[in-house]
């Protein structure tokens, strides 16, 4: 096995809907995501597709129960999905008039890891935070503290490393 890291490309969610041409519709209209490519099948309806968010691919795919009970569970769980928008208040105004009163949403609100956003549940039950980044001031609680990986990639130890201070709400007065 080679010691080379990965040259890596890429990621892309790959989602699990029962009806994928409802979801393109919806991903595309209230997210304002582009459609690059669909399948579909002798019924004209999506089977795969691949959607645009900015440049990072989202792939969606429909699936029926019986695909659910072969996995021995019930249906998919959903997950979350994170998109880094660069005005987190103008998509939350867009989805909401998109999507009016038959989508509950999570108003914008600021974290205290440096970064604004909101949450949303699609068609599907996957849940989509858009997410701004803020600041790079970081209020941790009491007895947390922040631990970076080195330019290698290694992870740290979990001390500060010399002349490096540990900030928290301690440190706020």
């Amino acid at each position: 096995m080679s010691d080379e890291v990965p040259r890596y490309l890429g990621l892309a969610p790959y989602l699990y809907y029962t009806d994928a041409t409802e979801a393109v519709e919806w991903l595309t209209r209230v997210f304002g995501f582009r459609e690059r490519v669909r399948y579909i099948d002798a019924t004209g309806e999506v089977f795969q597709a691949t959607l645009l968010a900015g440049e990072a691919e989202v792939q969606v795919t429909a699936v029926d129960s019986t695909y659910w009970e072969s996995k021995g569970v019930d249906g998919p769980v959903g997950q979350l999905n994170v998109v880094y928008v660069d005005d987190v208040d103008a998509q939350y105004e867009r989805v909401r008039e998109a999507v009016g009163e038959s989508v509950e949403l999570t108003t914008p609100q600021d974290q205290p890891y440096g970064a604004r956003l909101f949450t949303v549940q699609d068609v599907g039950g996957n849940s989509w935070t858009f997410w701004q980044h803020i600041s790079d001031i970081v209020d941790l609680p009491v007895g947390w503290q922040e631990i970076r990986a080195d330019e290698n990639g290694e992870a740290g130890t979990g001390e500060p490393a010399l002349g490096e201070a540990v900030r928290n709400d301690s440190d706020l007065g």
